[in-house]
């Protein structure tokens, strides 16, 4: 069963709407204009390797053009990297592409000077590519989740290495510009900002924080700790659930102990979750 599903009609109406030319299409995926029609036609299929090219000309992503059938083996992931198998020797540097054929094709694993280098040629995490892995042998096992940054320099680097969409990163001095628009002073500078994504300086001014968040559109609270996010989600319900039971008047504030949040508090999670089962998640 292929690993991706092929819609060759689907393809020519993109590629319609966008008035390209199948001479333009071919080119940009690197075979004959023949090649394209017979796959809109559906007399072919193009391989594998072909698509990420092909859902580029067209202008879509990869996964909306050509949707995914189950999760990725070891083949499927260099495919979507766009590499053939006789490409591989100039990604690791060998003389053949011995030790990944071998482990596509079930017969032995990856040695682990290769899953590194190969992980990032791919652009897959290295936990992503030995899961692949042992899918190629017939193991079930789940994509596995990502890791959640927890330090200043870890966080930076996340939102500077997964950008939205086609956007390009920016730079050091870009994100100390943007930090201090923000808060109106000159706070940080560019050297101050590699820094803290070197993990050199790891705690920032709570104004240095807040511009940080509104230079990559996060959440203000991405940035700090998550006691700090704990504590001021806690209050927050503690203060909606003491507003619901009219006990606004003379408020404190409170802060989370060993025995958990407020019985009063889980109350109000409760009939949200109620309220939610029953009508849906509210619209935005």
């Amino acid at each position: 069963m292929p690993a991706r599903i092929f819609d060759g009609q689907l393809v020519r109406e993109l590629r319609r709407s966008a008035e390209l030319t199948q001479e333009a299409v071919a080119t940009v995926v690197g075979v004959h204009a023949s090649s394209v029609t017979a796959w809109e036609k559906g007399s072919s299929h193009p391989d594998l390797e072909r698509l990420p090219a092909l859902a580029r000309a067209l202008g879509h992503p990869l996964d909306d053009l050509f949707p995914r059938r189950g999760l990725p083996t070891l083949a499927d992931l260099r495919a979507d990297a766009g590499f053939f198998q006789n490409e591989v020797p100039a990604l690791l540097g060998t003389k053949s592409a011995g030790p990944v054929a071998n482990a596509e094709r079930a017969k032995r694993r990856l040695s682990g000077v290769y899953v590194e280098p190969l992980a990032k040629a791919y652009g897959v995490s290295v936990e992503q590519l030995l899961a692949a892995q042992e899918r190629s042998f017939g193991i079930e096992v789940p994509e596995p989740h990502p890791e959640v940054p927890t330090s200043l320099a870890d966080k930076m680097r996340y939102l500077l290495e997964n950008p939205d969409g086609d956007s390009v990163p920016p730079s050091d001095a870009e994100i100390a510009r943007a930090v201090n628009a923000y808060v109106g002073a000159q706070v940080i500078s560019a050297a101050g900002v590699a820094d803290l994504r070197k993990g050199e300086v790891t705690e920032a001014s709570p104004p240095v924080l807040e511009g940080l968040s509104a230079a990559f559109g996060v959440s203000a609270l991405f940035f700090r700790s998550r006691d700090v996010v704990k504590r001021q989600v806690a209050e927050g319900l503690t203060l909606l659930a003491n507003v619901q039971a009219g006990k606004i008047r003379g408020l404190k504030g409170r802060q989370i102990g060993p025995e958990g949040l407020p019985t009063e508090v889980m109350a109000l999670i409760n009939n949200m979750v109620a309220e939610i089962e029953e009508r849906g998640l509210p619209s935005a």
